[in-house]
């Protein structure tokens, strides 16, 4: 974290009567100062937006305009600061009592400013106009955008950092740490990895929309000791019925909505997952949100992929 840097000594030396000007001024505001009252630290901060975002004392009303970031927060221990999330900001249960304020591409920027909030926290899918807008309307805006497992792990202790938080962050991210190793020291060294095939959306009659490279899903399953069919696409993006058949992964993974199709889908009979029963779902939310919770969507990556070291998958 970055704080204001105090004057050198030889900055002290040089303006001897500016020195004393200021410490008579400190001294008639401090007088002014009821008992025991502090005036609060000012830390400035870099965001993931490139913005240095001056963090005023401890921030005691925050607003989640991301999902994600709610998840952090209330992982953080600071659901009791959260006062504003967005519609779909569901987990934990306790988010979902807490005060609306939109979707997070289209937030209701009256209701952000009527909840007169001391820390916006901003994410991955709303919009940079928001973000200055609500900077502009003086308001303390703090933007995260987390790209893979290592940049989580960063972005939650920088949580911690600016709502002094920075014990429970590191508490946390040791666990997800050790989970993540946890899998990785099984299956780094695999000479064997599975070709797998993830499926975001698709499916009766709709086109096909997968998981390639630069998404948390493509690195979930190489941590889980896979190989992405998709790795050769970047980001979220269609690809046609004929190429997935073409490289007939041998492991199907579906999002919630796409998972009943999948499983009868005479489209994808002839893959080698198909015909070994190997078509497996779990919470979306565990594995395509950026939050704490993603190291649990790699357990359940681990248990699908490679069952003979992690064991069979329950029902999810």
């Amino acid at each position: 974290m970055t704080h204001m840097k105090r004057p050198s000594t030889q900055f002290f030396a040089r303006g001897t009567n500016w020195f004393l000007v200021a410490l008579l001024t400190l001294a008639l505001v401090l007088t002014a100062c009821t008992p025991g009252e502090q005036t609060p630290v000012i830390n400035y901060v870099f965001d993931d937006l490139g913005r240095l975002v001056a963090i005023n004392g401890t921030p005691q009303r925050i607003i989640s305009l991301a999902p994600s970031n709610t998840e952090i927060l209330f992982a953080l221990g600071l659901g009791d600061k959260v006062v504003g999330v967005t519609d779909y900001c569901d987990y934990p249960p306790e988010a979902l009592n807490k005060t609306k304020v939109g979707g997070y591409a289209n937030p209701d920027i009256e209701k952000i400013v009527a909840l007169n909030s001391d820390l916006i926290l901003a994410g991955y899918g709303n919009p940079i106009e928001v973000v200055y807008t609500l900077a502009g309307l003086g308001l303390t805006v703090f933007g995260i955008k987390t790209t893979d497992l290592d940049d989580l792990l960063n972005d939650i202790r920088r949580v911690g950092e600016i709502t002094d938080k920075e014990i429970e962050a590191q508490a946390l991210t040791s666990e997800m740490e050790n989970k993540i190793q946890a899998v990785t020291n099984q299956t780094q060294e695999l000479e064997q990895k599975p070709k797998v095939f993830y499926i975001v959306w698709g499916g009766e009659g709709s086109a096909l929309w997968t998981a390639g490279s630069g998404t948390f899903i493509d690195e979930l399953i190489e941590k889980a000791g896979g190989v992405n069919i998709c790795q050769n696409i970047t980001g979220y993006a269609e690809i046609s019925l004929e190429s997935v058949l073409a490289s007939n992964p041998e492991i199907i993974i579906t999002s919630e909505l796409s998972y009943d199709w999948a499983m009868n889908a005479t489209e994808l009979a002839s893959t080698n997952a198909s015909q070994t029963g190997r078509i497996y779902t779990c919470d979306d939310n565990l594995v395509q949100r950026p939050g704490p919770r993603l190291v649990e969507g790699l357990e359940w990556f681990a248990h699908f992929i490679h069952p003979e070291i992690f064991g069979e998958p329950e029902d999810s």
